[in-house]
């Protein structure tokens, strides 16, 4: 008889380098010390010998988590080896062990090779210094990183509609999956295990499938649906965006009992951005992904409430109560509702677009589609920040990206950060007083029909990413919150002495309903930041509580 041996999985390893051996010594034992039940700490001398390192573990298919590195090495420096690293394993995090004089050298690491984080020598103690700068980034690793041994897997057609749709939810919802190409070979033999062959298709750990799921089904399927505990709270929440985790964190820290309802995935618009560059506290910058994952963490740790995917539908007064209609039928009582529903993009109106949407034409980062759209070239429509910040993203990707501006000048709306870099790129061409006049394609998006002052234009694309501006989804609320004739809400000093019943003015960002707030970037002239966003949803909690007073 003979037996099969089976390789225990290896853990996932943290590579330490520093050409002095006492530091060395001294930081592996530390990074040891607290890591090394979960993680192979695997020390380095140079960066050449770190690089073999690397090298070697991915030949054996071994996962790096983290590099923490010196800057100042003979030869290969610490900048150079997270070049050379991040080229074979992507997703790994990178710790810069700097000396003061190095600062600069750390702040240009964040722009060559986005560089997570940057520690100052001496680290001890490590309990203050730099085992919390380590626990982040390994909390985000383990949220974000390849699993190729998820039992979750998508099936589907690269260029469908369906398919982008099933991907998007689920890395919206930062839930692991694999997804297969129906081309693939491994395709075929799982498609006739569950005996289906309309796509997409679903295939749960537990072998059952689920095809051309809708985003209700999958959370149900997933148990990420989650219903209200009670149908009375304090505090209501309407959209998880950063405004409406804002307002959680707020109300529920504060005391409040804070329900939270989201129609789609935690993290709004926001949540799809490749990295926020400007964002207070994160010098290297922080993914939408990432910076909602740790909001909604931080909101259900105070004890808020999360109910999604689920849309409110209706909204009305019954004294003392505003009530929320659900779209399932049921019903919230709150004290005080604050919304948070942003916006979304633009529809762009021009032949062939609304036939390929997510088949090519996508609104929005659709952070999902970056790495099909590897050798080829891709058209992002818009010029504020968050077509900046994707077409940077697309840029590691496509061959060539196109930025098209209705403007003359792209600083005009993208903040200057964003400008100069989209300048600097080898692969980023602005053009200038151009307007998308035709999409074609048969089975996916081919080519981009395009009007400019060169005359009328044909370009060869395999993707184009619109952010066109956006629309605020407020036409549920009905007569019973006042919005500009864009669809805005309309609050505090903004609103006519008609629309205002009460005999004490409104709230800075109290809507026409009492007891209900606007925050965000529905809210009409809102500045449309992350951060004033944030400033928003924290600021309407302080208004909810001389509500609840009785003001």
């Amino acid at each position: 008889m003979t037996s099969t041996r089976h390789e225990e999985p290896q853990p996932p390893v943290l590579l330490v380098v520093d050409d002095d051996e006492q530091v060395l010594d001294a930081v592996a034992s530390d990074v040891r010390g607290r890591y090394g039940s979960s993680y192979r700490v695997v020390p380095a001398s140079s960066g050449e010998a770190a690089l073999r390192q690397v090298e070697h573990l991915t030949r054996r298919g071994q996962q790096l988590a983290l590099v923490l590195t010196d800057q100042r090495m003979p030869g290969l420096s610490g900048t150079e080896l997270l070049i050379r690293a991040k080229e074979l394993q992507p997703a790994l995090k990178s710790v810069l062990l700097t000396a003061y004089a190095d600062t600069g050298a750390a702040i240009q690491a964040i722009n060559e090779v986005s560089l997570d984080q940057y520690v100052m020598k001496p680290w001890d103690p490590p309990e203050e210094h730099l085992f919390p700068v380590l626990d982040e980034l390994l909390e985000e690793w383990h949220a974000t990183r390849p699993r190729p041994e998820v039992g979750l897997r998508a099936i589907g057609d690269r260029w469908s509609a369906g398919s982008h749709r099933l991907r998007d939810f689920l890395a919206r919802n930062l839930v692991p999956f694999r997804w297969i190409d129906v081309d693939h070979p491994d395709a075929a033999p799982l498609l006739a295990s569950v005996g289906r062959s309309r796509l997409p298709v679903l295939i749960l750990e537990d072998g059952k499938a689920l095809v051309d799921p809708t985003p209700a089904q999958v959370s149900e399927a997933l148990d990420l649906s989650q219903r209200p505990e009670v149908d009375v709270y304090d505090l209501v929440v309407i959209g998880a965006g950063p405004a409406g985790l804002a307002a959680a964190v707020y109300g529920a820290s504060e005391g409040l009992s804070t329900v939270v309802v989201e129609a789609e995935a935690p993290g709004g618009q926001a949540g799809s951005s490749s990295r926020i560059e400007n964002y207070l506290g994160f010098p290297a910058g922080v993914s939408g992904a990432e910076l909602s994952r740790r909001a909604l963490a931080q909101a259900r740790r105070f004890g808020a409430h999360v109910v999604h995917p689920q849309r409110a539908v209706g909204l009305h007064a019954e004294d003392p109560y505003r009530v929320v209609r659900l779209e399932d039928g049921s019903h919230l009582h709150s004290a005080s509702v604050i919304i948070a529903t942003g916006v979304q993009y633009r529809q762009l109106d021009a032949p062939g677009v609304a036939e390929l949407t997510g088949r090519g034409v996508y609104y929005g980062a659709a952070s999902t589609e970056a790495a099909s759209m590897a050798g080829g070239r891709v058209v992002v429509v818009g010029g504020a920040n968050s077509a900046g910040q994707a077409a940077l993203n697309l840029a590691r990707f496509a061959d060539e990206v196109v930025i098209l501006l209705r403007g003359a000048d792209i600083r005009a709306r993208m903040s200057s950060y964003l400008c100069d870099r989209i300048v600097d790129s080898d692969n980023i061409v602005v053009r200038h007083g151009c307007q998308v006049t035709r999409a074609v394609g048969t089975d996916r998006l081919e080519q981009v029909h395009l009007s400019s002052p060169q005359g009328e234009e044909k370009l060869d694309a395999q993707g184009m990413f619109v952010f066109i501006g956006g629309m605020p989804h407020t036409e549920w609320l009905g007569q019973e919150v006042a919005t500009d004739d864009h669809g805005f809400i309309l609050t505090g000093p903004r609103l006519k002495p008609d629309r205002w019943a009460l005999e004490r003015d409104p709230f800075l960002l109290e809507t026409s309903l009492p007891g209900v707030f606007a925050v965000g970037d529905v809210r009409a002239t809102s500045v449309k930041r992350v951060a004033s966003a944030v400033g928003d949803g924290s600021v309407a909690v302080q208004f909810v509580h001389q509500v609840l007073g009785g003001a």
